[in-house]
């Protein structure tokens, strides 16, 4: 196989959706716009993450109702063929693990519907308090930063050689961890994302054909 390792991204990549925004969508139009502005802006790389991440959840304040929610949206709306992509990979020796500035709470059933442990899931927790209200999230994450995902890839020392999966400028990053780095562009087409990739991969099948090759 051409790669032994595959690190996917959540948002935008293994699912239809940005879990923040979907989150803003609940608490009315206004907020929605403006959390998708942040967004939008900080995956095409115009703005740092840590700039946005902490401050968009406060403006959401998702509650643990919320947060189980998104977790039904995301298995509603995994990318095409992802399922029989990554059971691919895996049957064939190939490790896969999902690296997200998601929230980790959210994408947990979503991985194990996959087939994947816990333990290769790596996202932003969040805490809630007794009654279930949002009481903050893991500001010491990597993963809430521009860089983050790249450090993370760093520390996992995955078996090499290593393909880097996603749709937007925090993902492009971990290139310098991994030793390709392919644009997913199914389900959004990000310039300069894909002018920093070394594939353009429009879907899972695509996918494992490439690791698999």
């Amino acid at each position: 196989m051409r790669f032994r390792a595959v690190v996917i991204d959540v948002d935008s990549t293994l699912v239809g959706l940005e879990g923040i925004d979907w989150l803003a969508s609940r608490r009315g139009p206004e907020l929605a716009q403006e959390v998708a502005r942040l967004t939008t802006r900080a995956m095409e790389g115009e703005i740092p993450l840590e700039q946005v991440y902490g401050l968009r959840l406060a403006m959401i304040a998702p509650s643990r109702e919320d947060i189980g929610a998104l977790s039904a949206a995301y298995r509603n709306a995994v990318a095409q063929g992802a399922a029989v992509a990554i059971r691919r990979m895996r049957d064939a020796g190939v490790s896969v693990t999902l690296v997200s500035g998601g929230i980790r709470e959210a994408i947990l059933p979503l991985a194990r519907e996959l087939g994947l442990p816990a333990s290769a899931v790596h996202a932003v927790s969040v805490r809630f308090d007794a009654s279930g209200a949002y009481a903050g999230y893991d500001a010491r994450s990597p993963l809430a930063t521009q860089g983050g995902k790249e450090s993370i890839v760093r520390d996992l020392a995955l078996p090499r050689p290593v393909l880097a999966v996603g749709d937007g400028a925090t993902d492009a990053a971990m290139r310098g961890a991994a030793d390709a780095f392919g644009a997913f562009t199914f389900f959004v087409r990000r310039p300069a994302v894909i002018a920093a990739a070394d594939l353009d991969i429009h879907s899972f099948a695509r996918l494992a054909e490439l690791v698999l090759e």
